[in-house]
């Protein structure tokens, strides 16, 4: 894992200073960039005037030791913009894995027990929806809808304004409104937080749906679920006690990759619906060529990714024991 975090450093670390721009220009004003002395302060403050692979030693020198370095949007410690920054980033995240899977799983299901009927065609409709419509397209679609039109759900924010921040320690507010018992900002967060996450569960909910609905059929058609059914067992039981369960492994890897796709995909999302979250740190930074910051959420994207592979293999050994005596 820490050979794949320093590849995946030195990869981000070329990329973004390859970029043909200049972080100078970038983050200083048309009058400081006209003085020499401003602008070479500038250079030696971010190590901006040494060679590339001396500031690479040190940046990688610097990780080593857990300093990700300093933004140089915010002047903070790039650590501690991720820990502000990443809860909000991961409960919509998980919001919207939740709405994926259960939907997906469910529609997929009803998708193959009624194949190339109605509502097998209407479902994979919905699917191909998912998987083809841009986010940003979906995102301004349910707000004019169900904001400005019907008027069903809160604009965009975490919470309203007038809504103070629950007092929890973790950042994820509906967490810390429900542990804390303050019921009214906890249906504030949740109300909220409702339309991004269908927004963001939309593209995985199809995968998973088309997903499910071609294992399932695969499965259906296997001995032992014929066995199952000429020993009188109800079709609810052969589907959901003997033929869903196998056909959920590879369900498991698309929802695992989807979730890490969430992170990061939420630039246009976030950015819709104001939320303060790493898609949003991340614009910024690459707005302005904050190459701590870029390298920083690119990393933490990756560890992302390690960790939700690992515990993709721990639910294979769950979901079939099989897999466990190999």
């Amino acid at each position: 894992m820490v050979i794949l975090l320093i590849g995946v450093s030195l990869l981000v670390f070329l990329i973004s200073h390859l970029v043909p721009s200049s972080p100078v220009a970038a983050n200083l004003s048309q009058t400081a960039m006209n003085d020499p002395a401003a602008v070479a302060a500038f250079e030696a403050k971010w190590g901006l005037d040494k060679p590339l692979y001396e500031q690479y030693f040190i940046y990688l020198k610097n990780l080593l030791h857990g300093d990700l370095g300093t933004s140089i949007r915010t002047g903070q410690p790039v650590l501690d913009d991720l820990k502000r920054y990443f809860p909000a980033t991961l409960e919509l995240s998980i919001f919207a894995m939740i709405i994926a899977i259960v939907l997906g799983i469910l529609f997929g299901v009803i998708s193959a027990v009624f194949r190339n009927k109605p509502a097998d065609q209407i479902l994979r409709g919905v699917s191909i929806s998912g998987v083809s419509i841009p986010s940003f397209w979906f995102s301004l679609l349910v707000l004019y809808v169900f904001f400005y039109r019907l008027g069903w759900f809160p604009g965009p924010g975490r919470i309203s304004a007038r809504t103070s921040v629950p007092q929890g320690g973790s950042g994820l507010y509906i967490w810390d409104a429900l542990i804390t018992g303050n019921w009214t900002v906890f249906g504030d967060a949740l109300s909220h937080i409702i339309l991004p996450a269908i927004v963001l569960g939309f593209f995985t909910m199809g995968l998973i749906t088309r997903q499910t609905r071609s294992n399932l059929l695969e499965v259906m058609s296997q001995d032992y679920i014929r066995t199952a059914r000429a020993k009188g067992l109800s079709e609810r039981k052969v589907v959901w006690g003997h033929a869903l369960g196998n056909a959920l492994i590879p369900v498991i890897t698309v929802a695992g990759m989807g979730f890490c796709n969430l992170l990061g995909g939420m630039v246009f999302v976030e950015k819709i619906f104001a939320w303060p979250g790493i898609g949003q740190y991340a614009y910024l930074s690459a707005t302005t060529l904050d190459f701590p910051a870029i390298c920083g959420v690119s990393l933490l994207i990756a560890l992302t990714y390690v960790i939700v592979n690992l515990i993709i293999d721990i639910l294979y050994g769950i979901i079939d024991p099989r897999v466990r005596y190999r």
